[in-house]
């Protein structure tokens, strides 16, 4: 079995709509602060931009795992 980790972060853009930026295999154990400090970056800098619109705002951080097992 393998496991695979994502740390997912979420922002509002200046249309009002909801974009998420994946980072796959973040750095262990994740510190909460310096995510909030990259998300903070992030919309500070407006390095990225979207059809839905520029990043205006952080909504928040999800780290995602996934099991994968071979059946065959």
């Amino acid at each position: 079995m393998a496991t695979k980790s994502a740390l997912q972060l979420q922002f509002l853009t200046d249309q009002n709509k909801k974009v998420r930026i994946t980072v796959p295999n973040p750095k262990q154990p994740l510190d909460q602060a310096a995510v909030n400090q990259a998300m903070d970056l992030i919309v500070a800098k407006n390095v990225f931009a979207y059809p839905q619109g520029v990043i205006v705002k952080k909504i928040g951080a999800t780290q995602v795992d996934t099991d994968t097992t071979d059946v065959g």
